[in-house]
């Protein structure tokens, strides 16, 4: 990818709007830009454990491979998220990022040159730490639904907040593009793909929804 075509997709992120063109160009030599079509996995390897990745098109999703084998994920990953390693320290993980769309671009910066460039640039130290701000509040909205919200409500809520960020909405109705499967979405709100089939059916029976294996769509209550 070209030096021209690296500072368009930087340009377009909300965290870099704090610097120059001239600071953006800059900090284009030291960026790494991956693409992936769906189904493709983004390994993190030893290497890759040191990067923080910025999403520019598409979605990811966060797997993990438990003790018996079993794909777990972990997270949803939209255009403009900030993955990787939030905090700044080196961490070991077996996560990996499998691109669950078409055209996927993602771009990383290795852990050394991101912290040098927050340290020049106290705007966008500032921008980054309102990003994580969001993203742990968001973090820990999650961990409070699965520990006080029965099955069927934490199923509902993550219907609404999909809903709310990708779904195309008309006067009645909301309709998702369906890429994950009953066992993926198992695993976002810590149930059993059993469980999540047996919902889809109920709400489809009460109404407030209606499903197929490429989208599902979300009744609007009268």
């Amino acid at each position: 990818m070209n030096l021209d075509t690296k500072y368009w997709y930087l340009r377009d992120h909300k965290l870099f709007d704090v610097l120059s063109s001239t600071e953006l160009k800059s900090i284009c030599m030291i960026t790494n830009f991956k693409s992936a079509k769906k189904g493709e996995i983004i390994l993190f390897s030893h290497d890759e454990n040191t990067r923080v990745y910025f999403l520019k098109k598409g979605t990811l999703k966060i797997v993990e491979i438990d003790e018996k084998g079993n794909e777990i994920v972990k997270d949803i990953i939209q255009k403009g998220d900030i993955f990787g390693e939030f905090t700044l320290t080196e961490t070991q993980s077996d996560e990996y990022a499998v691109a669950v769309s078409d055209n996927v671009i993602c771009c990383s910066f290795k852990m050394d040159d991101f912290e040098k460039l927050l340290e020049k640039n106290p705007q966008l130290g500032l921008s980054y730490t309102k990003w994580m701000g969001f993203r742990f509040k968001r973090l820990q909205n999650r961990y409070s639904n699965l520990m006080f919200k029965d099955v069927r409500t934490r199923f509902k809520s993550f219907l609404d907040e999909w809903a709310a960020k990708e779904g195309t909405a008309s006067v009645d109705e909301v309709v998702l593009t369906n890429y994950l499967t009953h066992q993926d979405i198992a695993s976002l709100i810590c149930s059993t793909r059993q469980t999540v089939t047996q919902l889809f059916n109920e709400f489809k029976e009460k109404g407030i929804l209606d499903y197929s294996r490429t989208e599902i769509i979300l009744k609007k209550a009268a």
